[in-house]
């Protein structure tokens, strides 16, 4: 017999309740060359599963031939500021933190900010993030 009791695995994220209270579901996929938890919005749902590999590959699929250094910057800059802080940083900070305009940001990867950068660099879903 099934419990109807919630699960409670260690890989569900611990901001915002995690990402179930958002309706928000596991989905595993092979992605370069491994098994990696994405939510069914296409973010990380553990931040980490993320590898520089993972990033290209996600870049190939969202119609990025190539992460150049300006790209890089962006991903590196938001996992820091993830780490340092336990949140990703707002888009003006994103901008003064890696010194280039927020326009600018925008157009680099497709998607934006939110469904390009944040999902290349392993961010989890900023619906979680409350």
């Amino acid at each position: 017999m099934e419990s109807s009791q919630p699960s409670t695995d260690s890989t569900t994220p611990p901001a915002g309740g995690g990402p179930g209270e958002f309706g928000l579901s596991r989905r595993p996929r092979e992605i370069a060359g491994r098994m990696i938890t994405f939510d069914n919005e296409g973010f990380f749902w553990t931040v980490d599963e993320w590898d520089e590999d993972v990033a290209v590959a996600l870049a190939a699929e969202s119609g990025l031939a190539e992460l150049d250094d300006a790209h890089w910057r962006v991903l590196r800059f938001l996992r820091q500021f993830y780490r340092e802080n336990g949140r990703a940083p707002l888009n003006r900070q994103l901008a003064a933190g890696i010194d280039m305009p927020l326009l600018k940001l925008e157009t680099l990867f497709p998607g934006g900010i939110k469904q390009g950068a944040r999902r290349l660099a392993g961010l989890p879903n900023p619906k979680t993030c409350m």
